[in-house]
């Protein structure tokens, strides 16, 4: 069912609202000899760091810009909301409203999440475990994270983690979107929390093996996750063991712990250089173990088996990765023994040991599978599937000490299937397969992967999701998502969201752009620094292909992407607004080179491997300059934008989004119109409810679908300037 559009006679009658008009205060600065000049640097509040724990101290001028801003965006949408419901609607209606994860094993317990219908936080459970099918008894509600998110304008539960000893369960909650996490300990027997509350931190969880303390990372005055301490049960905060502080600004730290349960792991990087350190859980009171000191360049992380780690390294121009061992007592690099030897191509992205086996999930040719080796005799057995887009992962559960392996397989058209692997046999057993209570049929659609020619020659794939019956004859609108950073591959799994738009004739597409590692290392290495631009002309290209491919055409195809895949649609936006019929940018980076420049930031310093350090390198900071999607607003005719903020983010601050719309109006010479929409209530990932996130992206959709019908009517001035 589709909202019926307005009738040509009232759209002629319609005039698009004026826009705010940000004041003009312009701050100049020198740097490299370049005077950069910002006429909206004033919304960035003196006070942000205030801002992201209480939102209510916003500066009243930058609020008050805000709201008319949002003001602005929702009478430029009023057209749509009939459609924004019925978008919510659909993208509820594929949700399981009582849905529950599927149990893990651990102990005498299994442990899971479930919702009540109609709940937007889940509640943490377990069962008593009854042999291999398990769950027979009675249930106990851990936590109910829908009652302590009640009466709250944002709550979001981080991590959950139960004690060795299965009396207590440690849990993290954000309560304004700044991912300021506050982590308390629930007596499961009692049900009430102890008086232990250890706030400012990451929300990372690790137990003791004594389940008298754990293990968290605090955040710094500058919301930099920098030291890792020791929490006694019964202590005041103020007195935690302090096991590392970093020192390097440039440096993030994190924890983990191994599979085994032995070791905590203690991480500390950047975007290419990382360094571990061990310390025992069964242990009081002991100094971490360095187990190779950082070196540029380097990355590694850490398996336990027996006496011996196994670590994933890049060391020795091992690009894509290999995996050595080494002796626990002695874990130096000097020691390091190949035992998954480098294979160029082949991107090993991450490694597990279970007890006997180790496992690794690759990527080759863009698609990954799942390798198990028996540590004793080294043979091996792969999971693979034949599809040409689909995404894998693994589930490592609580276990050591067990002969099945969980996996994770879905398609862009077939819902998530979640696996028991018996290592031992070979056979699978399907757990549970995704529920769309509003139905769903796999063969309706069609996946496909093609590939775009780059400007240089280099082959960009892109997974695309159609109905199976839609023509392509060139005239579908198209959905073009894209990311290209840090790294991260975007996975060709199910997503329920983008069928309200395959459903009315879209094709979704994601353009595989460089900057990610989908064809391995060397991908990711040119999409960054100095090669960054590749990033932007891969998803040109990407957009290109489609349209000589007959998939949609120039002009139908709205861009989207989110955090520094919104800073590729600031600058896909200035390159070639020809192309889009409409550009969606979440949380978008777009404000790269003040951010870059500006060490006081919380994220700035460990930034720099990424974008290259603009302070002390002149060409870091031309290639900045040159590509920086504020910096690069152009007088010319842009595309409908959609601009999506949050308040309390600390990630992408507010300002950035709110910068780059105001100075779009100021410049663009027609099109638009620009708009921009700040959750002044929540950060860097939105809402944090199931539900209430549905509403964002309904207004992402009916934006899209905006932006390629009957678009909106022009001012009385006939532009957006």
């Amino acid at each position: 069912m589709r909202s019926k559009p307005p009738s040509a006679a009232k759209t002629q009658r319609r005039r698009r609202p004026a826009p705010p008009r940000a004041e003009v205060r312009t701050k100049t600065t020198q740097v490299h000899g370049v005077t950069l000049r910002d006429d909206y640097d004033w919304l960035r509040a003196a006070n942000w760091k205030e801002v992201l724990r209480e939102p209510e101290a916003l500066p009243a001028d930058i609020r008050a810009y805000l709201e008319a801003e949002n003001a602005y965006a929702a009478a430029l949408m009023a057209p749509t909301r009939a459609l924004q419901r019925e978008l919510v609607k659909e993208m509820r209606g594929r949700l399981k409203e009582d849905d529950s994860s599927v149990p893990q094993p651990d102990g005498p317990f299994l442990y899971y999440s479930r919702y009540r219908r109609g709940a937007e936080h889940p509640l943490i459970c377990r069962k008593p475990r009854s042999g291999k099918g398990g769950g027979k008894g009675r249930e106990t509600v851990m936590l109910d994270a829908d009652a302590l998110a009640e009466g709250k304008d944002f709550f979001d539960l981080a991590d959950t983690a139960h004690s060795p000893d299965h009396r207590l369960l440690a849990w993290s909650a954000d309560e304004a979107g700044s991912e300021l996490h506050t982590i308390r300990v629930r007596d499961l027997a009692s049900g009430e929390d102890l008086p232990d509350a250890v706030p400012d931190t990451t929300g990372d969880i690790v137990w003791a093996a004594d389940s008298r303390s754990f293990f968290y990372v605090g955040l710094d005055a500058d919301h930099r996750p920098s030291k890792v301490l020791r929490h006694r049960l019964g202590d005041p905060a103020a007195h935690d063991t302090l096991l590392h502080d970093e020192a390097d600004a440039g440096m993030f730290v994190d924890i983990d712990e191994t599979q085994s349960g032995r070791f905590l792991l203690i991480s500390i990087s950047d975007h290419e250089t990382s360094e571990i350190r061990l310390v025992d859980l069964t242990a009081q009171d002991v100094d971490p173990v360095v187990v190779a000191p950082r070196l540029v360049g380097r990355q590694y992380d850490v398996e336990h088996h027996g006496e011996d780690l196994l670590i994933r390294t890049n060391a020795d121009g091992a690009e894509d990765f290999k995996i050595v061992s080494a002796p626990v007592v002695s874990p130096g690099p000097e020691q390091w023994r190949d035992v998954i030897a480098h294979v160029p191509g082949r991107l090993i992205l991450s490694h597990l040991c279970l007890k006997g086996r180790l496992i690794r999930l690759e990527r080759e040719n863009g698609l990954p599978r799942i390798v198990i080796r028996d540590l004793t005799t080294g043979s091996e057995s792969s999971i693979a599937f034949d599809e040409e887009a689909y995404g894998l992962g693994l589930d490592a559960g609580y276990e050591f000490e067990t002969d099945t392996l969980r996996f994770i397989y879905a398609s862009m058209a077939r819902p998530a299937e979640t696996y028991d692997y018996d290592m031992g046999s070979g056979a699978r057993v399907l757990l549970k397969r995704q529920e769309i209570p509003s139905g769903h049929d796999p063969e309706a659609y069609r996946v496909r992967r093609i590939f775009a020619t780059a400007s240089d020659g280099e082959q960009v794939p892109i997974s695309l999701l159609h109905r199976a019956d839609l023509a392509l004859d060139g005239r579908a609108p198209c959905l073009l998502y894209g990311y290209g950073s840090y790294g991260s591959a975007m996975s060709a799994s199910f997503r329920t969201r983008p069928l309200s738009l395959v459903d009315r004739g879209f094709v979704y597409a994601i353009a595989h752009v460089r900057g990610g590692t989908e064809k391995g290392r060397r991908w990711y290495l040119d999409g960054k620094r100095e090669k960054k631009r590749n990033t932007f002309t891969d998803f040109i290209a990407a957009a290109e292909a489609l349209a000589q491919g007959g998939f949609t055409a120039r002009g139908r195809i709205v861009a989207e992407g989110g955090s520094a895949g919104g800073m590729l649609m600031g600058a896909v936006a200035n390159m070639a607004p020809h192309l889009f019929a409409g550009i969606v940018a979440e949380v978008p980076f777009v404000d790269v080179l003040n951010t870059i420049l500006d060490d006081t930031l919380p994220l700035t310093p460990p930034e720099w491997p990424e974008w290259g350090d603009p302070i002390r390198d002149v060409a870091a900071f031309e290639t900045i300059r040159g590509y920086s999607p504020y910096d690069n607003v152009t007088a010319q005719s842009y595309p409908p934008i959609l601009a999506m903020a949050g308040l309390t983010d600390p990630r992408v601050t507010y300002w950035e989004p709110a910068k780059w719309v105001a100075r779009l109006r100021a410049t663009m010479t027609g099109g638009g119109p620009v708009l921009l929409h700040t959750n002044m209530d929540a950060g860097h990932a939105g809402s944090a409810g199931r539900f209430d996130s549905l509403k964002e992206t309904a207004l992402a959709y009916a934006f899209a679908i905006q932006a390629v019908g009957e678009g909106w009517p022009e001012q009385a001035a006939g532009k957006e300037a």
